[in-house]
């Protein structure tokens, strides 16, 4: 099927091929016009061919009623209009015809044959019509040089305007269905920018609520720990030696501090991203997919920027600050044994706090599970990683009803094992033959 220049993209609402039934309504009336015209001129062309006046009205009637068919086959009317040309009739037929033609989807090498079918089948009508003898005796006198006018002109009024009008006119429609692609294509894109982005967005946000549950459980675990022991040795102490239970509460109350300052920062953290993910959520999902592609590109630009400029910064605690975090639990009776090898240098903001962070939870799990055993901490600057490793000696009896029990919910060597296989290193933890444990990593720098 063939269109013209009608909108067909909306369903299919008329009778048999047409798509509205305005465009029915618009053809039967065309088809019953040129079915007059052509019953009208097979008048005449019956007296010239000498036939009955009722076998030229009839043959005018059939002939002119196939312009009905044009959306339907288009060629098909062109081809009746030119074949009944020479009997002086269908004029309206051809006409329509031909911009029906030129406006459909046919290749352009049958339009133009077509076309010049119709053109040479005018010219030639024309001519031997404006030659007959019969004109010039009806008082017309034209002469041999006017007659190829009359004729090439006749032919190209005939048939170049509706040629071109139907060209311009398939031309629009195919142009506007072209853009009218674009528009869903780019819409579909568009909605799919801003699926990925929620789906970033969702992912950030479980990976930014599992590095804070990690935090929050190093910064408690850690800080309660301690406070737990010492609490458990000022009320052992807090008679027999008043001064080393105050020391024990000053102690305590450090440790404290110290955990209310890290679960502030983090909760001011967590408020700030609250405030951001309702203003996220304000605006619309193409927009938020817009912007996402728009910080995709420019994010590859800027990484390497970003890289450097995060070595050695960060709010988080360092490899400098392990001499402090095992002060801590020397004062709360852990004998604690500190090695380096290679020499002390500055990594990025991640791998210092992810070294640090394995060191502590390292130290906390000997304070739940092993309070008292002797805890050897070896550290290794190398060339292009750092590495680790805690490892407690078996942990002595303790002393009937002194033992303390911490509650624990086995995330401690999961959240350590995940930061350090986040930055591509290797983690490995376990006992040891001699009935301690072991906890190694080793960071890439």
């Amino acid at each position: 099927m063939t269109t013209t220049g009608e909108d067909h993209t909306a369903a299919l609402t008329g009778p048999w091929w047409w798509a509205r039934w305005r465009s029915a309504v618009l053809d039967a009336g065309l088809a019953l016009l040129s079915a007059g015209e052509c019953a009208t001129e097979g008048i005449r062309f019956a007296r010239d061919a000498g036939i009955p006046l009722s076998a030229g009205i009839v043959f005018g009637l059939v002939a002119g009623s196939v312009l009905l068919l044009r959306r339907r086959w288009p060629i098909s009317v062109v081809l009746v209009s030119i074949a009944v040309a020479p009997a002086q009739m269908g004029y309206l037929m051809g006409i329509v015809g031909l911009y029906t033609l030129a406006a459909s989807e046919l290749p352009r090498r049958i339009i133009g044959a077509l076309a010049g079918m119709a053109m040479v089948g005018t010219l030639i009508v024309t001519f031997v019509r404006w030659s007959h003898p019969g004109v010039a005796d009806g008082g017309l006198k034209i002469g041999d040089w006017l007659v190829p006018v009359v004729a090439i002109t006749t032919s190209l009024g005939v048939t170049a305007p509706p040629l071109l009008l139907g060209l311009y006119v398939g031309a629009r429609r195919r142009l506007m269905e072209s853009l009218r692609e674009r528009a869903d294509s780019l819409e579909r894109e568009l909605q799919l920018l801003a699926e990925r982005a929620e789906e970033r967005a969702e992912w950030a946000r479980n990976e930014e609520r599992t590095r804070i549950a990690r935090e929050m459980h190093d910064v408690v675990a850690h800080r309660v720990s301690l406070m737990v022991v010492h609490a458990a040795a000022l009320q052992a102490v807090a008679r027999k030696d008043p001064e080393k239970a105050v020391r024990n509460a000053a102690l305590v109350g450090d440790m404290g501090r110290q955990a209310l300052t890290e679960l502030r920062e983090m909760l001011g953290v967590l408020r700030s991203g609250e405030g951001l993910e309702r203003r996220v959520h304000g605006v619309p999902l193409a927009a938020v997919g817009v912007a996402a592609a728009v910080a995709a590109s420019r994010a590859a630009e800027s990484e390497s920027e970003s890289e450097s400029e995060s070595e050695g910064v960060g709010d988080g605690p360092c490899l400098s600050e392990l001499e402090e975090l095992i002060g801590q639990s020397a004062a709360a009776g852990m004998v604690v044994d500190l090695s380096v090898e290679g020499d002390a240098r500055l990594y990025g903001a991640e791998v210092e706090q992810t070294a640090y962070r394995v060191v502590q939870e390292a130290l906390t799990n000997v304070h739940k599970h092993a309070a008292g055993a002797k805890t050897h901490i070896r550290l290794a600057h190398r060339g292009d990683e750092v590495a680790m490793q805690v490892e407690n000696e078996p942990p002595p009896e303790p002393a009937s009803g002194s033992e303390v029990r911490f509650p624990s919910g086995g995330n401690g060597l999961l959240g350590m094992k995940e930061r350090v296989a986040a930055l591509g290193g290797v983690f490995v933890s376990g006992p040891t033959e001699a009935g301690g444990f072991r906890v190694s990593a080793v960071i890439p720098a």
